[in-house]
């Protein structure tokens, strides 16, 4: 059979369609949760519908599977792009991202087709089940250009399926048991999958003395000199309203200074006074000598120390790509500007009585922020760059999973969309 016949043989409607409709359960629960709407019934049914059928599929199947999963998931990722004045590169992000995550998903299904068949010729069905079942179970470790949103069982998040490891291989199990059996009554043992240890906590009590803030600035606005006063000005008066209620601690989102904070001496002789009166816990710039930082500033008492961010964002903030191609990208997209520099370890602080683990936007959705499984983060963000989209429904389910698995309490100031808090993988809105 001729190259061009097998390549063919991926562009049949039956494998686009197929591929489409997977991929549209697996994204069901988090466009549903966009809109407003969370259900763990519906969820559940999606999430394990999603499995089901894609556990039965081909390579083919699994290619176009992996393709609409990461348009439909991760189209956001090139939305930054129109603030750079290259709002036409979005469609070819989008692609790009897509046809990585389609390339993933074929190779490893085509690897395990032709495993199966060497292995055994009575039997290639059920060891491909479970080669397919093994694959998914590590995707979640699987980190193209250092992107780590995607954990398949993300879907099960809010559902009446546990979202360990364990549980999710559980789920696998069963349903290669009801498939190569034949037989959906195996379905059934799905429910020992459901999380009886956690799942309703209901203990949301939180410190009321925490001032979790939240504004609207768009990135545009946010770096236009001429609105800088008026964005400072409204910094000073969320911490100056706090104070007046007694507060203990205010948390402010992501650059909520344009600008490089340590350099700006009056800025920061204003905060240090204030903090004899309130502890603050915002982002801004660092300049680090002369290396740029995202970071976190925490003033309390008249003192302040700073949190570097761990995980920089790829292409946003570092560059994954071999350093030749870096250079030429960052010139081309982003003015020659350097990487930011990552700091080496997650870094805990101690304000308002408690400790908390430092996370920035992005990296409180990684795995290696939640080493040591800390009981309290402050996450500070700044959505201004991919709004509007589905990136922060995105991002607060990924935080609620990982409160969950961590038993983490999170309380996450953002801008451009809602702040919140999540205890035991509940949502808790703070409007």
């Amino acid at each position: 059979m001729s190259l061009s016949i097998k390549i063919s043989d991926y562009f049949t409607i039956n494998n686009i369609t197929k591929g489409l409709f997977i991929a549209l359960l697996s994204a069901g629960s988090l466009y549903l949760d966009w809109f407003g709407f969370v259900n763990y019934f519906v969820n559940t049914i999606l999430g394990l519908l999603t499995f089901y059928y894609l556990l039965q599929s081909d390579k083919k199947v699994w290619f176009w599977f992996g393709f609409f999963m990461a348009t439909l998931w991760f189209w956001w990722l090139s939305i930054s792009f129109k603030n750079y004045g290259f709002a036409w590169a979005i469609p070819i992000g989008v692609l790009f991202s897509s046809l990585t995550f389609a390339l993933l998903f074929g190779i490893f299904a085509s690897f395990l087709e032709y495993i199966s068949k060497k292995l055994s010729k009575t039997h290639d069905d059920l060891i491909n089940l479970i080669g397919k079942a093994l694959v998914l179970l590590l995707l979640s470790t699987i980190h193209p250009f250092g992107f780590d949103w995607y954990k398949p069982e993300l879907v099960f998040t809010n559902s009446y399926i546990g979202i360990e490891k364990w549980q999710f291989a559980l789920v696998l199990g069963v349903m290669i048991l009801a498939i190569y059996k034949k037989q959906l009554l195996f379905l059934l043992l799905i429910f020992t999958a459901y999380p009886y240890a956690s799942h309703f906590q209901t203990s949301t009590e939180l410190s009321s003395n925490i001032e979790l803030s939240n504004f609207k600035i768009n990135v545009i606005d946010k770096w236009k000199p001429e609105l800088q006063q008026k964005h400072i000005g409204m910094v000073f008066a969320t911490i100056d309203r706090a104070i007046n209620e007694k507060k203990s601690l205010v948390i402010l989102p992501e650059s909520i200074f344009a600008l490089f904070l340590n350099k700006q001496s009056v800025l920061m002789e204003a905060l240090l006074e204030r903090s004899n009166k309130i502890s603050i816990v915002l982002g801004a710039l660092y300049l680090d000598k002369k290396i740029p930082r995202n970071s976190t500033y925490i003033f309390k008492n008249g003192h302040y120390s700073i949190a570097n961010k761990v995980v920089l964002v790829p292409f946003g903030e570092s560059n994954p790509l071999p350093k030749w191609m870096g250079k030429v990208v960052n010139k081309l997209f982003f003015d020659g500007a350097p990487d930011y520099v990552a700091a080496e370890n997650p870094i805990d602080y101690q304000v308002a009585g408690k400790t908390f683990r430092n996370a920035i936007c992005y990296e409180a959705c990684s795995e290696v922020l939640y080493e040591g499984k800390p009981q309290n983060m402050i996450v500070i963000s700044n959505n201004g760059w991919v709004s509007p989209s589905i990136e922060p429904t995105q991002q607060k389910i990924l935080l609620q999973y990982y409160s969950k698995k961590y038993g983490t309490t999170i309380y996450h100031s953002v801008n451009m969309s809602d702040s919140y808090i999540i205890k035991n993988g509940a949502y808790i809105s703070v409007k």
